[in-house]
């Protein structure tokens, strides 16, 4: 039996880019059906009166010290050397996401989502620059104009809005939130408790 697990991400977190390069690293995980949710961190902060880690921490002492060094050893483990924080966060992914959803519906959702993370994550290219996102799609070998246009339609910026009540709906307050059957997981260091919940499953 493969065992879904859905990924409720946005471009926006570095810790969602960190989780998703991870996947592989478990077993379990390396093995299961990964069902990408594209949804609006922005509007989940928002809905719930959340605030980003550097607006909620700036004023404890040591906190976002500290958050750095917990991504340092995250990437350290999973061997993810290509990571580095980008220069222009935080990036308006409003478009970007949108992008990913009309990728989906062109079955080209994986060079999409990897070209934009690398772009980000990896290139630290200033995504919030429309000519910069036309230009990293057309590298991927993607029909970025098409695509832009496409991310505009009403059915598309709808599918965002549903998806982003939809996971405030189940419990979400920030990302990378995860779901197997049910069952919520909050952060990319849930990933072996996520590992173990998918694997009792396969056996």
């Amino acid at each position: 039996m493969t065992r879904t697990l859905e990924f409720i991400f946005d471009f926006a977190s570095p810790n969602c880019y960190l989780a998703y390069k991870a996947l592989g690293s478990f077993e379990a995980l390396s093995k299961a059906d990964i069902k990408l949710v594209p949804c609006l961190l922005g509007g989940i902060f928002k809905a719930t009166g959340n605030r980003p880690p550097m607006a909620a921490f700036a004023g404890v002492k040591g906190k976002l010290d500290y958050e750095m060094l917990e991504i340092r050893r995250f990437c350290t483990e999973h061997e993810l050397d290509r990571f580095t924080f980008n220069p222009h966060f935080p990036i308006n992914t409003l478009a970007l996401m949108r992008g990913l959803i009309a990728a989906k519906t062109e079955n080209c959702e994986k060079t999409y989502r990897d070209a934009v993370l690398a772009a980000i994550w990896e290139d630290g290219k200033n995504m919030n620059e429309p000519e910069i996102v036309a230009s990293v799609l057309s590298g991927a070998g993607l029909n970025a104009q098409a695509l832009l246009a496409k991310s505009q339609s009403p059915e598309v910026k709808k599918a965002l809005i549903d998806n982003t009540s939809e996971a405030v709906a189940r419990g979400v307050f920030g990302l990378p939130a995860f779901f197997v059957g049910d069952k919520m997981y909050f952060g990319k260091d849930r990933l072996a408790q996520i590992d173990a919940a998918i694997a009792a499953d396969f056996i």
